[in-house]
């Protein structure tokens, strides 16, 4: 094509030919050796994670996550080696109301920690859409300073939209952190909802995350979050927020006086104290080594984790269980009928469970 702008009374002015369309994919590409991670053997993942290998004890993770049989084989044979080596952690639990500043506290308590030469592990669980199915597993850009630490091991895992068997699934990962040698386990909830008492059943200590403004006494009774929360701090707890927070406190206070004690003998502290700005965290972590060394002075710290252990026993049996019958093929096929006849008004929905459940109980 000529242009006009070529010619020679326009002098100082020209247009060169542009380039044709390009392929949507690099036809360099096959000229590349394409990465394949490596697999390794159990003994391999075993001897690996012992000797705190970083790499290897991302991708056992990666296999407890993973919904593959052949993945949960490998999975639980690495766990069951691992086992004897694990239990030699403190296990915190975090949580609190989206916003709380649950991840900028993290990023503040570990630098706190590591300061004692400790290993730290954070486990977060972050929540995946219900429409697309995603996670933004983003917990670990709020984590700035800990995320270079040597020391420090952060990994963020998708509800999947099973909180439970995500639970399941990070009280795994624990085991195998504590064989790689953390000494201290994080555990940062999706925030305040049906996680929480998964998340209270893997952990030594519950911590609840508050901001100021919240509600009074009243609406401190009314939320069952509070009747697990081991320990409760107010975050936030500066500037000209420093009175609403001491306001807070006084609140949470006098609500926690109307609980009974708890088994542990522990009476539950309010703190106040501001994760961005750095205030108030040694208290907080302070806080949280003195009910260590309280529970394992009266024997409750070995008994909640016998307690948990059973408790993870039958929730294994139970998840179990739920996953034979749902892929049962019999049960899927009459599974629709049922359904169909629901919808219609042919059938109630209890009449329909019934029937489903007695084809599956005949079966076994």
């Amino acid at each position: 094509m000529e242009h006009i702008e070529n010619d020679n009374q326009f002098q100082g002015l020209r247009v060169n030919k542009g380039i044709g369309e390009q392929p949507t994919v690099n036809p360099y590409l096959n000229n590349f050796k394409r990465f394949k991670r490596k697999s390794y053997t159990v003994a391999e993942y075993v001897d690996g994670i012992l000797k705190g290998n970083i790499s290897i004890l991302s991708q056992a993770v990666t296999l407890i996550e993973s919904s593959k049989p052949e993945h949960q084989i490998i999975a639980q044979q690495v766990i069951e080696k691992c086992l004897p080596y694990s239990g030699n952690s403190v296990r915190v639990g975090i949580t609190g109301v989206p916003g709380a500043g649950k991840s900028t506290s993290i990023d503040a308590f570990g630098m706190h920690i590591l300061k004692d030469n400790c290993k730290l592990a954070v486990l977060a669980i972050d929540p995946s859409s219900e429409v697309t199915k995603g996670s933004i597993l983003g917990d670990k850009t709020r984590m700035e300073q800990l995320a270079v630490q040597k020391n420090a091991f952060i990994r963020p895992s998708p509800s999947a939209g099973s909180l439970g068997g995500v639970a399941r699934k990070t009280r795994e990962t624990i085991v195998l952190c504590e064989a790689a040698g953390f000494d201290r386990i994080i555990v940062e909830t999706v925030g305040v909802g049906q996680s929480e008492t998964a998340v209270h059943s893997m952990v030594d200590f519950f911590l609840l995350i508050q901001l100021a403004g919240t509600g009074d006494e009243l609406q401190g009774i009314k939320r069952g979050i509070m009747e697990m929360a081991d320990g409760i701090v107010i975050n936030k707890a500066d500037g000209s927020n420093i009175e609403k927070a001491k306001l807070a406190q006084s609140h949470f206070k006098n609500a926690l006086h109307l609980f009974p004690l708890p088994e542990s003998g522990w009476q539950p502290k309010v703190l106040t104290y501001s994760g961005y700005y750095g205030i108030g965290i040694s208290e907080v972590w302070n806080m949280i080594d003195e009910y260590v060394a309280f529970v394992k002075k009266n024997e409750h710290f070995r008994h909640r984790r016998n307690e948990q252990s059973k408790f993870w026993m039958y929730e294994t049996i139970n998840e179990k269980l739920k996953s034979n019958f749902y892929n049962n093929p019999t049960i899927q096929a009459e599974l629709k009928d049922c359904e169909q006849q629901v919808l219609s008004s042919r059938m109630s929905s209890f009449i329909a469970a019934n029937k489903v459940l007695d084809t599956y109980l005949k079966q076994s």
